[in-house]
């Protein structure tokens, strides 16, 4: 991955972040030949994926609207079953999975963001160690506390920990999400769109979170120069099918954007960062 700012410069040096996440929890991923049909019309929506990650890469899934991305996420976050082809965590199928098993190994942030919990903030991220959970009280409350504060201040989130949800904006309300799936500790982490609603600061906060988080990630980005600079890998679909996959160089190309947008894209040399830039024409 590219140099970004690491995270802990990102955020006020007073409330640093600390964490027990490292490498050695971070998942290995494997799909080989997954698709998904709509039961009830028959359709094929996702045409065979396959590839794989070893631990602590992240990978960008990008494409058109329309193109599967959010199809393929839920066959890793076990939304859907693959209607064919499976989706391996060191070596195991997740549906052979309990629904408890597969949620300390993989947690996921959506698009789609609750506005009517009648929770607060710190009670919402709290909600990400309910897979963890055998009893109340105990040591174990007293570690489920440390992680959920940990959450908090990895996300700037301490000084909102006692509002309610409904009552942040919709980059605040994204970071909570964030906030909910570290404290569940996952291994495996999916995240759809996780920049939408944020403004820059917060775009650059939650990018760094990513380069610097030892975890196996999986998101999917619309900003192809976003994904350039901060995945290992890109794997690219249209029409749910996988154009590409491999290092962001050899996967956005010329060629495979302009085929996969329909548009004109060039490659063009950034002079004061020194950095490759794509741009588009209809």
């Amino acid at each position: 991955m590219k140099d970004l700012p690491t995270y802990h410069a990102l955020l006020d040096s007073d409330h640093p972040p600390q964490s027990s996440i490292n490498l050695a929890d971070a998942a290995h991923l494997k799909v080989e030949n997954a698709c998904w049909t709509i039961p009830k019309s028959k359709q094929r929506v996702l045409h065979p994926v396959s590839f794989e990650l070893t631990p602590g890469r992240v990978l960008g899934v990008v494409g058109p609207n329309g193109a599967g991305k959010s199809t393929l996420l839920r066959l890793l976050y076990r939304f859907h079953a693959p209607s064919e082809g499976t989706v391996e965590i060191d070596g195991t199928d997740i549906w052979t999975l309990s629904a408890r098993e597969a949620a300390r190994s993989v947690a996921a942030v959506l698009q789609e963001q609750p506005t009517d919990f009648a929770l607060n903030v710190r009670e919402i991220v709290a909600l990400g160690r309910t897979p963890h959970r055998k009893g109340f009280g105990g040591m174990s409350g007293v570690k489920d506390a440390a992680i959920v504060q940990d959450a908090l201040n990895r996300l700037d989130l301490g000084r909102f920990a006692h509002r309610r949800l409904g009552t942040l904006s919709g980059g605040e309300r994204q970071r909570v999400m964030v906030a909910r799936a570290l404290a569940q500790e996952p291994r495996l982490l999916i995240l759809d769109e996780p920049t939408n609603h944020l403004d820059i600061r917060h775009q650059l906060e939650v990018l760094a979170l990513i380069r610097d988080l030892p975890l196996t990630i999986v998101t999917s980005l619309h900003d192809l120069n976003m994904a350039a600079s901060v995945c290992d890998d890109v794997l690219m679909l249209q029409g749910g099918h996988p154009l590409g996959f491999g290092p962001p160089d050899s996967v956005l190309t010329e060629d495979n954007v302009s085929t996969a947008f329909y548009v004109t894209a060039r490659q063009e040399r950034l002079a004061p960062s020194d950095t490759n830039h794509l741009t588009f024409q209809l």
